[in-house]
């Protein structure tokens, strides 16, 4: 099912460099994978597709709006401030 050009593809996409006797292997590795994928194929579950294993809420306060912390508070422990603002480091030239 798998050919060597495939294997070289993706382990070039992965960047793997595999040598010659390990192409073979993994050639005969993703044959058996794609081997299952087949057999799974031909299963009819006959079960409902979940998109969580557990129930979830939603875990969010609500956005109310409150005081906010007063700017020389905010930047007492700041390494690096500058005009009344936190500097950090640069990151465009």
């Amino acid at each position: 099912m798998i050919d060597e050009e495939t294997v070289r593809y993706v382990s070039n996409l992965a960047k793997i460099e595999l040598k010659d006797d390990e192409v073979e292997n993994y050639k005969n590795e993703f044959g058996k994978i794609l081997e299952f994928f087949d057999q799974l194929d031909e299963i009819d579950p006959d079960v409902e597709p979940t998109y969580h294993v557990i129930p979830l809420k939603n875990v969010f306060r609500k956005d109310v709006p409150g005081k906010s912390l007063d700017r020389d508070e905010a930047l007492k422990n700041a390494r690096h401030k500058e005009e009344g603002y936190f500097k950090g480091p640069r990151v465009v030239e």
